[in-house]
Formats: C-alpha cells, sequence, structure tokens
C-alpha cells in the first residue's frame, strides 16, 4: 500500500420572398438524401448540438494522477445501488438512485425511510428535499428533514466524488492506494473511506463497495449498476 499526500454579410436591394415549397421538406426527401446540402447540413449541426459526447476514460495502465483527475472532471453518470446505516445503537437500510449532471446532483433514497422515500437535490448551494409525505423542502428545512431522517447530514458535495474512488479536489486529503493503484482508503473533511471492491466498467475501475465512518456513523455503499 502506498500512502500519497462568421462574419456577417449584408444583402443589398429587396429581399425577395422565400417560395413556401422551397421551405417543404418530406419525408421522401429525408429518406432519399434529396435535401439541399445547406438544409442537409443544418440538421447535422443541430442534431449534434443535442449529443454530449464523454471524453475517454485513460486506460487502467495510466498513472494514478492522470486517472484521477479524468474521474474528478467526470459530471455525468449514474449508478443504482444500497446504502447501510449504523448510528450508536439504531441503523437502517434503503436502496439508492444516484443521477449527477454537471453541479447538480440527485439521489432517491427508497426503503424504511417511508413511503416513497426521500429525494435529494443539491448542487453545492442550493439544498432541496422531498420528504416521504411529497413536501418540498429548501435551505435549512431541507438539512433538517435530512437530518431526521437519516440520523446525520450527508456530504453531498464530495460525495459526488467519493462514490467515483476520487478525492473532493476542493479540499486537501489523504489518500492510500492498492496494488492496482486505485484508493484503497481516503481521509477527506472528517470522513474515512475504505474501498473494499472495485468493478469494471467500460474499460474503467469504479467502486462498488465502500465503507465511510465519522464520529459514530458509519455507512455502507454497495453499486450493483453504474450508467453513463
Amino acid at each position: 500500500m502506498r500512502v500519497i499526500r462568421a462574419r456577417t454579410v449584408r444583402m443589398h436591394g429587396p429581399r425577395a420572398p422565400w417560395p413556401r415549397e422551397s421551405l417543404a421538406v418530406s419525408r421522401h426527401d429525408v429518406r432519399s438524401g434529396a435535401l439541399p446540402p445547406l438544409l442537409a447540413l443544418m440538421l447535422v449541426v443541430v442534431a449534434l448540438a443535442g449529443c454530449k459526447t464523454l471524453p475517454p476514460a485513460p486506460p487502467e495502465s495510466a498513472p494514478w494522477a492522470v486517472r484521477k483527475a479524468a474521474l474528478q472532471a467526470r459530471d455525468h453518470f449514474d449508478l443504482k445501488g444500497r446504502i447501510a446505516v449504523a448510528l450508536a445503537q439504531e441503523g437502517f437500510s434503503a436502496g439508492l438512485r444516484w443521477q449527477q449532471r454537471g453541479k447538480q446532483s440527485q439521489l432517491a433514497l427508497d426503503g424504511p425511510l417511508g413511503v416513497g422515500g426521500v429525494r435529494i437535490t443539491s448542487d453545492g448551494n442550493l439544498l432541496k428535499v422531498q420528504n416521504a409525505r411529497g413536501e418540498q423542502l429548501d435551505s435549512e428545512a431541507a438539512k433538517r428533514a435530512i437530518q431526521s431522517s437519516l440520523g446525520f447530514e450527508p456530504p453531498i458535495s464530495s460525495l459526488r466524488y467519493w462514490v467515483l474512488g476520487v478525492p473532493d479536489p476542493a479540499t486537501s486529503a489523504d489518500e492510500s492506494l492498492d496494488n492496482s493503484e486505485r484508493l484503497a482508503t481516503l481521509k477527506q473533511d472528517g470522513w474515512q473511506i475504505d474501498y473494499t471492491a472495485y468493478t469494471n466498467v467500460a474499460g474503467q475501475s469504479l467502486p462498488s463497495k465502500a465503507t465511510l465512518t465519522r464520529e459514530g456513523v458509519r455507512v455502507r455503499l454497495s453499486i450493483n449498476e453504474w450508467g453513463r
């Protein structure tokens, strides 16, 4: 184990009206490829604008610093799994669904927390919660709802990195790597995260089991499905 701390063209003269028939595009034109070249190009550009292409992940043979930076930059992922929380003499388990879109994290906890569970949305600054009764809460009321449901306030802004097997780049951390140069343990912001299993997802190692502990709180995380 290794420890590492277009120019605008102005037209002159009267503008000729566009004939209606020149703007009509039939399904036959689309299927047969009979579209005017300029219109075809515009359609391609619009289609591409709606797609987000994720950069390829670095190979597992790449140095840890390279793979860590790539994972920290990843802002689009989905996961499904379960969490088991132990607090003193109490505990519970729940299903977990996480959707990350840019800075926004959306978590859904389903289980003994109540019918419908709890829905949490956070972008690092704004926090919203929908409780088991369907009530929408934000700010301090949202924090109190999470504290009441979970028994502690999860570090969501950092957790979005921890679930990927990397530290939050915003604060300092102590890292320990395993023989495959993946995080074995991580200490950050008073939490210790022990990674006990990884799974291969499209050629990239992502955590499948981890345990988070801090001041009497223990959270076991099991991820059984990763999505992009």
